[in-house]
């Protein structure tokens, strides 16, 4: 069976220590859970792994030949293979064209199409979805079937070893599930998976053996089987968190938001966190963005005791602010720096910019090298803590927070569930939207479910469980 060893890895990006002496072993018929906080160097491991990244020093083997790849290419070709969060497809093009992208059959540059289907049909039906049509486009498929094309186009080009970053991060739980059997298949089949996630409940379920690294370097290495969750959440902050889900008294004020129409009736107070739950595409997210004004209006929303259709920028005006999910392309000035991130809504002086860009880096724990340095350089965490740390700074009362924690490492939900929880006693008023059950159980006050398109009534919280909560989602 396959076998990877790195040893003594190192990686430094000018003054900042991204790697300091990591030390992995991957072998074949066996899932390895790599775990850590954001900045805790996954990212640039992996990044090595796949050649995106050359190390400064250390060693690797495969199957006890040095292992050195130039390139990502050059790493698909000796089998090593990397399927990420944001999945790196051609939308515009059939599932088959994706598979054979860059090794496209034919001669004189003249496609042979036949060909093509021909080995994505044997890719699909090598990982167990022979049903998926080749000759459809990428972009009239569901996330989850986009992240099989995915996974078949690795299984085509030879791959032994699969390198699985937060894959169910924007999977619903039926997905996951048929994300899982697929991976057993891998598995039973001697290949190699590597498989990163903040959400440790899948590590346990799903992981053989586990790495943890923190500040660059490996801490520890081990059996899944036998340790608690709340070990490995220890292991990768290097400190107990006592208490993931912080609650303090909350006492409900004046109705902020009405929202009354054939779609919802929902009252928000000042002092309450009210939380949505239901299924991808159950209508969670379009929810608040026409309440935010971003999507068409549908009547019966009053905020601050005034109805009307508002645009964005007046909803900052008034005091509304929504953090997207798509941080990426709604959330997030990509090329600009985290201190202009921070301060778009207010800006400052250049001084007072920076000085504040830091109290947020320190806040909420943003791992950069400072506040000048641009946002798409951080990892999709820390991207996301700039995003939430500009409504902090804006100080809003409604607090819109479309998947907040999603691709966060554990110490920095816990970080975050606090100033949620301190922005609530301190009379402001947030709706959470989330897929991740426990969390909405854990932080909110009430909440209510989505269900294509109509939201049912908001409950207290601790009138619900997770599978009553899922239950009303499936209806």
């Amino acid at each position: 069976m396959v076998e990877l060893k790195l040893s003594g890895i190192h990686k430094r990006f000018g003054a900042t220590v991204a790697l300091a002496g990591v030390s992995l072993e991957i072998r074949g018929g066996e899932v390895h859970a790599l775990l850590g906080e954001n900045g805790a160097g996954k990212s640039t491991l992996m990044k090595v792994l796949s050649g995106a990244v050359e190390p400064d020093s250390g060693q690797m083997a495969l199957d006890g030949v040095p292992y050195r790849p130039r390139n990502p290419k050059e790493a698909r070709s000796l089998g090593v293979s990397m399927i990420y969060q944001e999945l790196s497809l051609c939308r515009n093009l059939t599932v088959a064209e994706n598979i054979a992208l860059g090794d496209e059959p034919g001669q004189l540059g003249v496609l042979a199409r036949g060909r093509m289907t021909e080995v994505a049909r044997a890719a699909l039906t090598a990982i167990g979805n022979s049903d998926l049509n080749p000759n459809l486009r990428v972009q009239s498929l569901p996330i989850s079937a986009q992240q099989l094309v995915e996974i078949a186009k690795a299984a085509a080009s030879g791959a032994r070893i699969f390198v699985f970053d937060e894959p169910t991060s924007s999977l619903t739980q039926a997905d996951v599930r048929k994300l899982f059997t697929l991976i057993a298949g891998l598995k039973a089949q001697g290949h190699a998976i590597v498989y990163i996630s903040h959400f440790l409940e899948e590590v346990t379920e799903i992981a053989d053996r586990y790495t943890v690294l923190r500040d660059g370097q490996t801490v520890y290495t081990g059996q899944v089987a036998g340790v608690t969750i709340e070990t490995m959440i220890a292991q990768m902050v290097g400190r107990d968190l006592t208490a993931l889900y912080p609650r303090s008294e909350h006492v409900a004020g004046e109705v902020l938001l009405e929202v009354n129409n054939e779609h919802a009736r929902l009252e928000i107070r000042r002092g309450e966190v009210v939380g949505l739950a239901g299924l991808v595409g159950s209508g969670r997210t379009e929810f608040l963005r026409t309440i935010f004004g971003l999507d068409e209006p549908v009547g019966g929303v009053r905020f601050k005791n005034v109805s009307g259709d508002y645009t964005p920028a007046q909803r900052w005006k008034q005091g509304m602010g929504l953090l997207s999910e798509n941080r990426k392309e709604e959330g997030l000035a990509l090329g600009l720096p985290i201190a202009e991130n921070l301060t778009l809504t207010k800006p400052l002086r250049p001084r007072a910019r920076t000085a504040l860009a830091r109290q947020w880096m320190e806040r909420l724990f943003i791992r950069a090298r400072e506040p000048a340095q641009k946002v798409g350089e951080l990892s999709g965490g820390n991207q996301q803590k700039v995003a939430l740390a500009r409504l902090l700074y804006h100080g809003v009362q409604l607090y819109l927070l479309d998947e907040p924690t999603r691709g966060i490492d554990v110490g920095s939900k816990a970080e975050i569930y606090k100033c949620i929880d301190k922005l609530a006693g301190e009379g402001n008023a947030v709706i959470i939207v989330s897929s991740y059950l426990p969390e909405l159980l854990g932080v909110c006050d009430r909440i209510a479910v989505m269900r294509r398109g109509k939201l049912g009534v908001a409950r207290p919280a601790r009138d619900w469980t997770e599978q009553q909560l899922l239950t009303e989602a499936i209806g």
